[in-house]
Parts: structure tokens; C-alpha cells; sequence
């Protein structure tokens, strides 16, 4: 058996005010430890031309907690603390390595409240979770349970925008197992009206979430813009838009995980399009529909479920004309506007829907690339 597979359950839980108080100053202070971090990276580089790395920036950490201005660093465990200097440092990673845009600094409205701890800043014992700096365990709503004899080595505590705390286990799961091969394999074309089309001809309708809750999310936001800055009234507003988000990315969610789901467990090989969702989302008209059917997030499900169970996701050139190629005899049209959703070969006179012909091509293109 090869190394097990570590994977994050994530369960919502209720903390008590000491806790809700105790989490909401480590996060706070996350935020300013890494903004700290990133300004004196930046002005390092500015200046001297000379990168920072983790080990330094850990050191000026130390420095910052014997200061009276920062002495409140000193109130919270240093491991969240130091985990976000670790998060910094891969940030910058990515972006020498061209995968990411330069780091950006959090800000207390727009970024993530969370804390990542690592086993020296928690206790794990009988199914009860005690982080550091706190004395009575974590209210857990235990929605499913963790694999056997489970021991989490990582645990991340988040507050989103609509007030729901969460906290996320990572542990080693040894059901996660590579499945038997089969001899299936499946283009996908993803799209708009329809979520996703496969080679098989199946369409998976697009649930159009975001539109599903249009009018109560419009509502939400009028209630919003009419209150005070600054007022309670504002904040209570501004909560009740972000729960109308969260249900339309709980759903969202949820339908997707259950369709990569499907898809790699009952194909050998997934093949999809590399597609520039950013720069799509250039696209105004089109901008909020493509945002709501969420292709990024569905071929990110498929990459990491294809790696757990010994699948693969071939992902062909975006530039590849699988719409204006005859699946049939190969012909390629010159144009095929949007328009357009069913046409016949000119060539052999076969007779194509657009997206089924699409995803047969994508299909063909990625098993010759194998």
C-alpha cells in the first residue's frame, strides 16, 4: 500500500463568546502578521533588490511581538501566526514561479478570517478538539465521521462573511484508494446553458444557482445600500447578503462534487479544455453566467479526485477548434457562431449537434495526447 492520502473534513461548529473572542483576535492578528511580512518583502526588494525568505521574516516576527506598539501578537498561540508567514512565503513561490499574481494584503472585510494550527497548538483526544490559548473544546456539529483511528495534523478555523464558523481537519484517510481501471474515457465540454456536455451525448443541465436566488440577493443588496456607513443596521444588512452568497455556493457546491464524483469514478481518463476563465470573465455579458457555472472549481474537483483514485484529466490547448471540427470525417469550418447549435458536414453530411460534436473532439484530441 503507498503513502495514504491526506484529506480535509470540514464540519461547522458553534463556539462559545470566550472562544468566538479568543479566534477573532488570532485571526486579526494573522491578517496584521502577514501584511507585515508582505510590506517588509516588498520594500526589501524595492529597495536592496534582494529577496526575503521564511527564516527571515520569522525572525522579524519575534522582534515585532517584543515591541509595545505589537505586544498584543503575544495574546494569541504564535503557530497561526507563524503558518501565515509559511502561507506568505508560498505565495511568493507561486508568483516567481509565474503561477500567481504578486501577494496581495489582507484586508479585515474582503479576506478570509481564518488561523491554521499544527499539532504543537492542539489536543486531539476522543473526539474532542482543544486549539491552544483556549480550555474547553470546540462545539462540533459532527455531520459525518472521520476514518477510524483519524488523528488530525492540521487544523484550519475559519468565520465566513455570514457569520458561520467552520473548522477544517486534515487527516489521513486510507478508504481513499486507486479503483479498479476501466476501459471508459469521457470528453467534457463545458458551457453555459448546459453545465457540461459529454461524448456519451449526455447533457448535465446548468442549475444556474446565482439566478435561482437573483431576487433575493437583489433584495438583500437594496436593503444593504439604503442603511447608514458605519451603522449596526449596515453590518446586520451586509450579513444578511453574505448568507444569500453562501447559500448559492453551498448549492453550487454541492451539485459539483457530485458530478466530478460521477465522472471520475466511472471513467479511466476525464478530457476537458484548458480553459483562460479570467480572461473570460473579461467577457460583461457573459461575465456573471460564466462565473456561476464555476468551471475553474469543476476542473479543480476533477484533477484532485483523478489523483486520489488513480484517474486521469487531460486538459487539450484552448485554442483547439472542437466546435468547428466534424467528429465524423474531420473537416474544419471556418466559422461557427454561437449562435449555432446544430449543423451539418458539408464534407460527409453528418449531422452534428454543437456541444455532443465538441466534447467527441475534445475526447479524440486528448487520447491522442496520452
Amino acid at each position: 500500500m503507498g503513502e495514504l492520502v491526506k484529506r480535509a473534513f470540514k464540519y461547522r461548529f458553534y463556539p462559545s463568546p470566550e472562544q468566538a473572542d479568543q479566534l477573532n483576535r488570532t485571526f486579526g492578528c494573522v491578517r496584521k502578521v502577514y501584511n507585515l511580512a508582505l510590506e517588509a518583502r516588498t520594500r526589501a526588494w524595492a529597495v536592496d533588490r534582494e529577496r526575503t525568505t521564511y527564516v527571515q521574516t520569522s525572525a522579524m516576527l519575534t522582534e515585532w511581538k517584543r515591541t509595545e506598539d505589537l505586544a498584543f501578537l503575544n495574546e494569541v498561540s504564535s503557530v497561526p501566526l507563524q503558518q501565515s508567514l509559511r502561507h506568505l512565503q508560498g505565495a511568493f513561490a507561486a508568483f516567481w514561479d509565474k503561477r500567481s499574481r504578486y501577494p496581495r494584503f489582507k484586508s479585515k472585510r474582503r479576506s478570509r478570517a481564518s488561523a491554521e494550527y499544527t499539532r504543537s497548538a492542539l489536543r486531539w483526544r476522543d473526539g474532542q478538539l482543544i486549539l491552544a490559548k483556549m480550555d474547553t473544546p470546540l462545539s462540533i456539529v459532527w455531520s459525518r465521521p472521520l476514518p477510524d483511528g483519524a488523528e488530525p495534523s492540521t487544523v484550519t478555523v475559519s468565520r465566513d462573511a455570514a457569520g458561520r464558523w467552520f473548522v477544517s481537519l486534515l487527516v489521513e484517510d486510507p478508504s481513499v484508494q486507486p479503483l479498479p481501471a476501466v476501459g471508459s474515457s469521457v470528453g467534457v465540454d463545458a458551457g453555459i446553458a448546459t453545465l457540461v456536455t459529454l461524448s456519451t451525448g449526455e447533457k448535465v443541465a446548468n442549475p444556474k444557482h446565482e439566478r435561482a436566488d437573483r431576487k433575493k440577493l437583489a433584495k438583500a443588496q437594496r436593503s444593504l445600500a439604503r442603511k447608514a456607513k458605519g451603522s449596526e443596521n449596515r453590518a446586520k444588512a451586509r450579513v444578511k447578503v453574505a448568507r444569500v452568497h453562501a447559500r448559492i455556493a453551498d448549492r453550487r457546491r454541492d451539485h459539483l462534487q457530485k458530478l466530478t464524483t460521477r465522472l471520475v469514478r466511472e471513467n479511466q481518463t476525464v478530457v476537458i479544455e484548458d480553459l483562460s476563465v479570467r480572461n473570460m470573465l473579461r467577457n460583461h455579458s457573459l461575465a456573471r453566467a460564466i462565473s456561476d457555472a464555476a468551471w475553474s472549481d469543476l476542473r479543480g474537483m476533477l484533477e484532485y479526485k483523478a489523483a486520489w483514485y488513480g484517474r486521469k484529466v487531460v486538459a487539450i490547448d484552448r485554442w483547439y477548434p472542437s466546435s468547428k471540427t466534424c467528429s465524423t470525417c474531420g473537416r474544419i469550418n471556418t466559422t461557427m457562431p454561437l449562435a449555432v447549435r446544430s449543423w451539418t458536414c458539408p464534407g460527409c453530411g453528418a449531422v452534428h449537434d454543437r456541444d455532443v460534436n465538441a466534447a467527441k473532439n475534445i475526447l479524440a484530441a486528448g487520447l491522442a495526447e496520452r
